[in-house]
């Protein structure tokens, strides 16, 4: 009986890609052993799911790891009513390592600081650097072919170089294609820049692909070397990566952030909890300066529309006021925030049912114009929280998690800032294609240079999309648009105060975004 329940048991596992060390199935074998056949499959089918949802750093399964799920499974394992919606901040994101020699993401180490010291400046584009070349060398087109399969049906396939390969060459290299940084070491002259080392680049004849090539962006340059110059003949992003292949691939790590110490993708509850909420939305407002009295009109005339079919939750962007400077500047915001909690008084159902997330602005209270930037103090906002106690204040960026979706929400004209850096401007004049594909290659929100838009070097990680979540909203003055790319859907709602009351709604059961307006 035992030697068929361990038999049971393994091939269960094996089945998830999982074995089990000796002492491991002898104890499953004795928690098993006296439940009944009929319950038998249900608890071991449970208790798997409770081995996937640890951060696994192996397919080898030990007691401990076992104990901890079984542990669970007795619990309950429910998931709490707060983890099926929560606002992560950008300073309580976890920071993950990329370890060459294991292969995999482990848990930071490091002491944080917000001001940080020069060797932090340096590991921050080392960290980029590593998260996408791990990324890029995994991508078919740069795995080395089967052997044995059919030279016939094969692609064409690629080798990365570093940099120090085409510097330690004294003879003419063709056909070479190099993962690097895009710098201008001297002014006038652009360099590729890796671990390794840096080479200048001429970018005459260079055939550039879809995207916004800026100074400090990640590149695929692709051309010939010779005479310490690398002549560029094609330049392009590292392929993205769709979430999925990332969490194949590392298991379900929580990069995310929040309250489980695993991917939520990996809670069979919250995906039936999020199928099942199939009239569940977000609305998404930028620009909403609560000093005007327009946009405080529109917004009682969403309140009211919304007031009998309560969103999950309204996230309104800044700036929140129409001019951010002065000496006045607080003391209007502040009577500004009242104004509003006394028009969201209004309507009760909005404030029992639906949360509202307020993101800075670059121009609202705070300590400078560095990312990520803090919530707006307490003191500016107190009444507000006061009257409308589902308020959240928070950072910019900033992640929320709704069941196992992933949404990230970042306020900043990035559009124009990477359009007035490029390299050389896109000819087509998409702009919003070419912005999706560049921050989903780059797998970074900003991918400026430091002194066009300073980012705190200790917490440069709380601004990767790196696995792609499945939302990111990106609140610019830019025109406003949503397309899906890599099984991401990227958005900008727009300005609700500039562009006549426009605004974005997503409906997380069928994973569409909505264009809406306010009229007259």
């Amino acid at each position: 009986m035992a030697g068929r329940l361990k038999s049971s048991i393994v091939s269960a596992f094996k089945m998830h890609g999982l074995s089990l060390r000796i002492e491991a199935s002898k104890f499953l074998v004795e928690a098993l052993d006296p439940v009944n056949e009929v319950e038998r499959e249900e608890w071991l089918d449970r208790i798997i799911e409770a081995v996937q949802k640890q951060p696994l750093e192996s397919s080898m399964i030990d007691r401990v790891t076992l104990e901890a799920a079984v542990q669970d499974c007795v619990q309950g394992g429910d998931e709490d009513s707060d983890q099926i919606f929560n606002v992560i901040d950008a300073f309580d994101i976890p920071k993950f390592d990329y370890n060459s020699e294991r292969k995999k993401f482990i848990p930071s180490t490091s002491l944080r600081s917000l001001h940080g010291e020069a060797a932090d400046k340096a590991q921050l584009f080392r960290d980029r650097y590593t998260v996408l070349y791990q990324r890029t060398s995994r991508h078919e087109l740069f795995t080395p072919p089967v052997m044995g399969s059919n030279p016939v049906q094969q692609t064409k396939k690629f080798q990365l170089r570093p940099v120090e390969y085409l510097l330690g060459s004294v003879a003419k290299l063709g056909e070479i294609i190099v993962l690097g940084m895009v710098t201008q070491l001297k002014p006038g002259s652009y360099y590729l820049e890796d671990p390794t080392g840096a080479v200048k680049m001429d970018l005459s004849q260079t055939n550039f692909h879809n995207g916004l090539f800026t100074e400090n962006c990640f590149v695929l340059a692709e051309g010939w070397y010779e005479d310490q110059v690398f002549h560029v003949t094609a330049f392009g992003f590292p392929p993205p990566e769709p979430a999925r292949t990332t969490r194949a691939y590392f298991g379900n790590i929580n990069f995310f952030g929040g309250p489980s110490s695993t991917c939520a993708k990996a809670s069979t509850k919250l995906r039936v909890l999020e199928r099942e909420n199939e009239d569940a939305m977000i609305v998404f407002l930028s620009d909403v300066w609560l000093d005007d009295s327009k946009v405080m009109e529109k917004l009682k005339v969403l309140f009211t529309g919304y007031s009998e079919i309560c969103p999950t939750a309204f996230v309104l962007c800044g700036n929140f006021t129409s001019s951010p400077f002065g000496s006045t500047h607080i003391k209007t915001l502040r009577e500004s925030f009242r104004g509003l909690g006394n028009l969201i008084a209004q309507f009760p159902s909005l404030v029992e049912s639906s949360r509202f997330i307020f993101v800075p602005g670059s121009q609202d209270p705070g300590p400078g114009n560095v990312l990520p930037r803090p919530a707006i103090p307490d003191c500016v906002t107190e009444e507000l929280s006061r009257k409308v106690p589902t308020a959240i204040f928070t950072t910019n960026p900033c992640r929320i998690q709704y069941c196992t979706q992933e949404i990230v929400v970042f306020r900043e004209d990035m559009v124009t800032k990477m359009c007035r850096n490029c390299v050389k401007f896109p000819t087509d004049r998409d702009i919003s294609t070419h912005f999706v594909k560049t921050l989903a290659s780059q797998g970074h929100l900003c991918p400026l240079p430091l002194h066009v838009e300073p980012v705190y070097w200790g917490c440069d990680h709380a601004l990767r999309v790196y696995p792609l979540p499945d939302v990111v909203v990106v609140a610019d003055k830019f025109d406003a648009y949503s397309s899906t790319h890599v099984d991401c859907t990227f958005a900008n709602p727009g300005s609700f105060a500039c562009h006549d009351a426009i605004f974005k709604v997503y409906y997380p059961a069928t994973r569409q975004m909505e264009d809406s307006q306010v009229r007259e």
